[in-house]
């Protein structure tokens, strides 16, 4: 008897190879439009895809309420504890990690974690290997730095993974509704830190909303890369541990379900997202022997997004690195790519 037909993975890969993205770059005539039609072409990419994660641009914008609930001195700058609504219902919190001696408007980093304990693993509240403290880092940097806390971990998990522990989240029970919903849990959380760009926004005394940079690791590089296709008011944009393609991460190891975005596969592969962000600035990278982000599905992904930056005249806005170690935060080459993109 031919069992091929009975294995599952055969006819999954045959079915994701043979999808031709609607919005594929490599099938995408950008050399032959005139500058306006290359606009139109990404305007029209862009609200595609907001649509997919859930109809984005239609969501109630509701006003941010925002509060300082906490402000601690901290060596060298001082953390302000902050809560807003994000949709109706639904409150965001943060911290504000401010430089201290801050007297202008400065260039400002969105931070945003991934999978773990939460918003305090970056900033060192509570020890979280992989995350490295980058917020921390950020700020130590000279960067205002926003570190917010994602749906579904953290402060912002429900009652039955507040009683499993720091690093029990509630991502599953809260993606699996997203969807049943019609939403997403990427839609869901770029939405969040699109609301955070409108806090940091009213911040006029500390944020120059000109030079707004996003910054995540893992299921944080996700939304930090979403976030700058979808919203032009970000300048720069690092997606640590994440940048691939669909076909080798996602769809080809066990990830949580908060990645899956239904019909996505049909508009684009991940790295067509590049023709979102440019010309603004975008930094990928990853490590060479991170097992769920594998390195030559990011070599591809990094060589589509130097075409990509190229074809439209900007080269000099795309970089990348690859370090040595697994699936972790790196940020020597990140830090000095926002240095060099928002000042």
């Amino acid at each position: 008897m031919d069992c091929s037909t009975f294995d599952t993975e055969t006819y999954r890969n045959a079915r994701i190879a043979a999808v031709q993205p609607e919005y594929a770059w490599a099938s995408a005539d950008v050399a032959g439009m005139t500058i306006e039609q290359q606009a139109a072409w990404q305007r029209e990419f862009r609200r595609r895809f907001a649509v997919l994660l859930g109809n984005l641009e239609q969501w109630d914008r509701p006003l941010l309420n925002a509060v300082v609930t906490d402000i601690v001195q901290c060596e060298g700058y001082r953390r302000e504890t902050i809560t807003f609504t994000t949709r109706p219902d639904l409150t965001a919190f943060g911290y504000f990690l401010i430089p201290d001696g801050t007297t202008v408007r400065q260039p400002t980093v969105l931070c945003i974690p991934g999978h773990g304990v939460g918003v305090d693993g970056i900033c060192g509240l509570m020890g979280e290997e992989y995350s490295e403290d980058f917020a921390l880092q950020s700020v130590r940097q000279g960067f205002p730095t926003f570190a917010l806390e994602i749906t579904g971990f953290g402060r912002r998990r429900d009652a039955a993974a507040r009683r499993g522990g720091p690093g029990t989240s509630s991502c599953g029970r809260d993606s699996t509704a997203a969807l049943m919903l019609g939403e997403t849990m990427s839609g869901w959380r770029v939405w969040d830190a699109m609301r955070a760009l409108d806090y940091l926004e009213s911040r006029t005394e500390i944020v120059d909303p000109s030079r707004l940079g996003i910054m995540g690791i893992s299921g944080g590089g996700l939304v930090s890369l979403f976030t700058a296709a979808l919203d032009a008011r970000v300048s720069a944009c690092v997606v640590s541990s994440y940048f691939n393609t669909f076909a080798a991460s996602v769809l080809s190891i066990d990830h949580c379900v908060d990645n899956y975005v239904p019909g996505l596969l049909n508009l684009c592969e991940m790295p067509d997202l590049a023709t979102l962000i440019v010309p603004r600035a975008l930094f990928a990278v990853s490590g060479t022997v991170d097992t769920i982000f594998p390195l030559p599905a990011f070599q591809s992904a990094v060589t589509q997004a130097q075409d990509i930056y190229r074809e439209f005249g900007r080269p000099e806005q795309f970089d990348a690195e690859i370090f040595e170690g697994g699936h972790r935060f790196h940020g020597a080459g990140a830090f000095a790519f926002l240095h060099r993109h928002l000042s």
